[in-house]
C-alpha cells in the first residue's frame, strides 16, 4: 500500500504494516475510513466503561487497542522501533508510569486546572508516542476521559468542524502547538484546546 503521510503523523515501518488485518486496503483513504469506524467503535465503549482507574498502563493500552483493534494487529501493544517522534521503545513504559502518576498527583493536589491538567496530560503523552501509530488520536481521547471521568467536565473540540486527520490549517495550528509544548511553550496548545 501507498501511504502519504500528513504532516506530524507517524510513518509505519515495513513490520508493522504487515500488521493491518485488510489486505484489500491500497489507499490513505480507505485506511482512514476503516480506522475511523474502529474508533467511534472505541468511543462507544469508553462511554459504557464503568473503569474506576483510567490512569493505569493497563487503560492506555486497553483504549488503544479498542479503538485500533479491528484494523491492527498490534494495536494496543508498546512500539518496538524508533519514530520521527517519541521517546526510545525501551523506555516507553517507564516514561508512561511517570506521566499517569503526575496526572495522579496533579488531579489529588489541584496542582492544574482541570482543562489545563488535560491538555499537559494530552501533550506528554503524544510526546512519549507509545504505539506505532494513532497516537495523537488516541491521546485526544484519552485527554478527554480524564476530563469526563475523572473531572466530570465537558471533552475539548479538538477538530474545531476540522479533520484532523487531514492537511489542513487546524491541524498545521495543531502540530504546531504540540511542538511549541515540547519547548515547554504550552500557551499555543492551551489556545487550541481553548483554554
Amino acid at each position: 500500500m501507498k501511504m502519504d503521510y500528513p504532516e506530524g503523523a507517524t510513518p509505519l515501518d515495513p513490520d508493522e504494516m504487515e500488521g493491518l488485518k485488510f489486505r484489500h486496503i491500497t489507499t490513505r483513504g480507505e485506511l482512514d475510513h476503516l480506522e475511523q469506524a474502529n474508533i467511534q467503535d472505541g468511543i462507544a465503549w469508553l462511554s459504557r466503561s464503568r473503569e474506576k482507574d483510567i490512569l493505569t498502563e493497563v487503560f492506555v493500552c486497553k483504549l488503544h487497542e479498542r479503538l485500533f483493534g479491528e484494523v491492527w494487529n498490534w494495536a494496543g501493544s508498546f512500539r518496538r522501533t524508533g519514530k520521527n517522534i517519541g521517546v526510545d521503545p525501551i523506555t516507553i513504559s517507564v516514561e508512561l508510569r511517570i506521566l499517569l502518576d503526575d496526572m495522579r498527583y496533579w488531579v489529588e493536589h489541584g496542582t492544574y486546572p482541570e482543562l489545563e491538567a488535560a491538555i499537559r496530560f494530552h501533550h506528554r503523552l503524544v510526546f512519549i508516542h507509545p504505539f506505532p501509530n494513532g497516537n495523537g488520536r488516541h491521546a485526544r481521547i484519552m485527554a478527554d476521559a480524564v476530563l469526563q471521568k475523572i473531572y466530570g467536565k465537558a471533552l475539548i473540540d479538538w477538530a474545531g468542524g476540522h479533520d484532523l486527520q487531514a492537511m489542513n490549517e487546524r491541524r498545521k495550528d495543531y502540530i504546531a502547538a504540540l511542538r511549541a509544548a515540547d519547548r515547554s511553550d504550552y500557551d499555543p496548545l492551551f489556545k487550541f484546546a481553548g483554554l
